[in-house]
């Protein structure tokens, strides 16, 4: 059996995919259960995170691994195979190892050395053997990715590159200006009561907020996490819970707005953010247009118009948005977007902004011809660059995935939104610590580590079966000589039985040893079934023994 890890992540899928792919609790059961019992796999462990989604799995076969896993990730996910698969990676064996150790570590993070990354593999490795999907290998191989990254944080400097996904958020709001400086006093509202979501609330607390509000679906977690809060000796913030029906009241007081939750569908919309901030500055809120870029005038969120040919859903678009433009047609197929071209090119809507259908129509039919090319156009979440923008009156942090706050609210004037997408395209641009270097150093040691004690652990089995058939060979010897020399004393037939045991431990000391030795290193695989063929060994013996260390390994396994 041969480990094997297909997945993707921020480094290969647009947050668009990700979003969309993102798993539930009930689905990543699911999926855990359904990979045990296809064909190809004996274990699984699904590691999901706000970035990444991974499967891993103990396989027979490669290619038939990778084709089940690709599927049922597809399946899961709601995403099609055919869209996915450009987004996946795969490693294997040794590679899956070295990828699983860098995760830990930190490197392979959004935020270089992020330590929250331990903690969701913890989870992953719980959840797993909860489920019952975790055998051997996948409990040696995360027990052992969270001690690398654990070796990582307390060797090296690593910390010093890498900080929480919150913390980096929090920076992106403060927008340069110092995170306690910048949330010293305000009013705080975290949606959520989860782990991320605590932590939100705890590095609020702990950069000088006034107060904080949590609002979450089962109202005791909030109460829970407000009562931490207050009870805390490194801080003096005021918090209290409410329900997630108080969320738009308590909107309109918040100064920063944190939301992470599990939902499925929006949590905000950006008609609600404009709301609220109208009802606490009791100006209405204006969103902006294409135009904006150059001349950075601003107009009050337009209406799309209800023409009935038109094949885009205008019901459904975003306010703020042109009906004509790039984000009004996300996610049409070329086909829909060549007949929208030619609906728009009729000149039978009005747009916002000033913009003219003809200049929509040349857009529309360009996006089309992409749409061609790579299936669909991904939606545009980002506004357009402005020469002005106000002074935010409400700062909103979303590190949810699928996403809780509308992307829309990226475009209200006003309102400053750092969402996951935004969060990766920061990051790229930041710097590396000089211990990331070391870091890698110490994953490539531990990999090879860790790939040496399981080939060893490989021709254990062997070994023992080899040293078994040795004892029953001296004992049905010994036994043929007592039978045969009956005048002898117990004492001599001791000695007899010993200096027989002695000779055979001596034989097959040398042979074992290097045997071992010779298994743990790269391609020392073959050597189990070279034991096996010269001495004849019962293959059923060797897989017994294997059972029997594995039976000893879950019973002996800390809970």
């Amino acid at each position: 059996m041969s480990l094997l890890v297909v997945g993707l992540s921020h480094r290969s899928a647009p947050v668009s995919v990700l979003e969309r792919a993102a798993l539930s609790a009930d689905a990543q059961t699911k999926l855990l259960h359904d990979t045990v019992a296809a064909e190809p796999a004996t274990e699984a462990s699904v590691l999901a995170t706000c970035n990444r989604i991974e499967l891993y799995a103990d396989v027979d076969k490669f290619h038939a691994g990778v084709a089940e896993l690709s599927t049922l990730l597809a399946q899961h996910s709601g995403v099609g195979l055919e869209e996915l698969t450009p987004y996946l990676y795969v490693h294997y064996e040794d590679r899956a190892v070295h990828h699983l150790f860098s995760v830990a570590c930190g490197l392979d993070s959004m935020v270089v050395g992020e330590g929250q990354i331990l903690g969701q593999i913890k989870d992953s490795l719980a959840r797993a053997q909860e489920l019952h999907t975790a055998g051997k290998l996948l409990n040696d191989l995360f027990q052992q990715a969270l001690r690398v990254g654990k070796r990582a944080h307390f060797e090296t400097g690593i910390d010093r590159a890498g900080q929480s996904l919150v913390t980096f958020g929090l920076e992106q709001l403060a927008t340069g200006i110092a995170v306690p400086a910048w949330a010293r006093g305000k009013k705080a509202l975290v949606i959520g009561a989860g782990s991320m979501s605590s932590l939100a609330a705890a590095t609020l607390a702990r950069a000088g907020v006034a107060e904080i509000v949590v609002a979450n679906r089962t109202f005791d977690r909030a109460e829970r996490l407000a009562e931490i809060l207050v009870a805390a000796d490194d801080n003096a913030v005021t918090a209290r819970a409410v329900r997630m029906a108080a969320v738009p009241d308590e909107l309109t007081r918040a100064d920063v707005v944190v939301s992470c939750t599990g939902a499925t569908g929006l949590v905000l919309t950006a008609e609600s953010v404009a709301q609220a901030v109208e009802g606490r500055t009791g100006q209405p809120l204006v969103a902006e247009t294409a135009d904006t870029a150059d001349t950075a005038v601003r107009t009050e969120i337009p209406q799309p118009a209800a023409d009935e040919n038109c094949p885009l859903d205008l019901a459904a678009a975003q306010p703020g948005f042109s009906v004509m433009g790039e984000a009004a047609v996300a996610g049409m197929d070329a086909a829909t977007l060549e007949q929208h071209a030619t609906w728009a090119a009729g000149g039978n809507t009005r747009t916002a902004g000033g913009r003219t259908p003809e200049a929509d129509a040349e857009l529309i039919t360009a996006l089309a011809a992409t749409a061609a090319t790579v299936g669909r156009i991904p939606e545009r979440r980002r506004p357009e660059p402005v020469a002005e923008r106000p002074a935010p009156a409400v700062f909103l942090l979303d590190l949810a995935m699928p996403r809780d706050i509308d992307a829309a609210v990226h475009r209200l004037a006003g309102v400053r939104l750092v969402d996951i997408e935004s969060l990766a395209e920061a990051s790229a641009d930041a710097p590396m610590a000089a211990d990331v270097d070391q870091v890698r150093r110490i994953v490539s040691d531990e990999v090879a580590a860790f790939g040496a004690a399981m080939r060893a652990a490989h021709i254990t089995p062997t070994v023992v079966a080899l040293r078994t058939m040795a004892a029953d060979v001296v004992a049905a010897e010994v036994g043929r000589l007592h039978g045969r020399l009956p005048e002898l004393d117990e004492r001599q037939r001791g000695e007899i039985r010993q200096a027989v045991h002695r000779v055979v431990d001596k034989l097959l000391h040398a042979p074992t040893v290097r045997v071992k030795q010779l298994a743990a290193e790269p391609g020392g695989a073959g050597y189990a079934d070279a034991l096996r063929t010269l001495f004849d060994l019962d293959a059923e013996t060797v897989t017994s023994v294997s059972r029997a260390e594995d039976s000893t390994e879950t019973k002996d396994r800390p809970a």
